[in-house]
């Protein structure tokens, strides 16, 4: 049964997802280290590059609209916080919303906004192309991730994320909706245009959408990405895993050992696998994933009339 923390608890859940953030930031930056053949300094590379973003100073393209490329890389950042409001650590949570599934959907799509803000607003052509970038793949990415999200809620019959964990009490989601674990894991991914759809940021844009930023406002990006991909990896616990079930140890530790199991898959893919051109993807998702998930939530569809 999960349970809504009183006001004061939800100090607890910046400090869970900025000590992820940080966990996972140090371990891929290991990784990257261990196969460039050089571990000197590696687990703390990422501290160090946020610092020296900090003292970095801020510059600014000719006519670039401040308000929204500066206020797209905040709201980046707050999409993620907010989207994980709703995310149970064990048997509590911060909001425990009726409609917790379509909040965190809607926490993805603000995200969604938010970078192409961010490439617009620089007055770039590379930051604007980065930012387009981007919403063509949330324009494949989006339908299939809905449909998971969705396929969960029909497996439980509710928007609630509380109820999600409920209805797997005797079998975990991912064991009868493989399918729809896949294309989440897939997703979230994406959402955070990570590994292999890094397209919206990637090098042969200088850096896409975010070319132009430095300072504060590259670290608040960079921010919100790592946090997106975290909260994604987060809620797929309750989802699809159980939530916090799970012998001998405490609930909410289960939650958190979950949580870095998923990000560690992720983590993986994104060093192993190239990036996906954003066409391609789309033919991938239009062709492949959606008709893929229609045939999985007509599955459970019809597990749940049977019962």
């Amino acid at each position: 049964m999960v349970e809504q923390l009183p006001f004061w608890g939800g100090l607890v859940l910046p400090l869970v997802l900025v000590s992820l953030v940080a966990a996972t930031a140090a371990w891929d930056s290991a990784l990257a280290s261990r196969a460039a053949g050089s571990r000197n300094g590696a687990l703390i590379e990422p501290f160090h590059a946020a610092a020296g973003l900090l003292v970095q100073q801020r510059r600014r393209t000719i006519a670039a609209d401040l308000l929204l490329s500066r206020g797209g890389a905040l709201a980046l950042l707050v999409a993620g916080f907010l989207a994980s409001l709703v995310t149970p650590l064990g048997r509590w949570v911060v909001a425990d919303f009726s409609i917790g599934i379509v909040w965190f959907n809607a926490m993805e799509v603000v995200a969604w906004a938010a970078v192409w803000l961010v490439g617009w607003g620089a007055n770039s052509a590379y930051g604007m192309i980065g930012g387009y970038r981007f919403v063509a793949l949330g324009l494949a990415y989006e339908l299939p991730h809905m449909f998971a999200l969705i396929t969960a809620a029909l497996g439980a019959e509710s928007l609630r994320v509380g109820d999600v964990v409920a209805a797997q009490g005797s079998v975990w989601f991912v064991v009868w909706m493989p399918v729809a674990f896949v294309v989440y894991l897939l997703s979230v991914l994406a959402m955070a245009f990570w590994g292999p759809f890094s397209q919206p940021v990637a090098a042969d844009l200088a850096g896409g959408a975010s070319a132009e930023l430095s300072g504060v406002d590259r670290l608040l990006f960079s921010a919100g990405r790592w946090l997106l991909l975290v909260s994604g990896a987060a809620f797929a616990v309750p989802l699809f895993l159980g939530g916090g079930a799970g012998p001998l140890l405490p609930d909410w530790l289960w939650s958190l050992l979950k949580t870095a199991a998923v990000l560690a898959v992720l983590v993986w893919m994104r060093r192993r696998t190239p990036i996906v051109r954003v066409e391609r993807y789309e033919e991938i998702a239009w062709m492949v994933l959606i008709p893929l998930m229609l045939l999985q939530a007509l599955v459970v569809a019809l597990v749940v009339l049977a019962r």
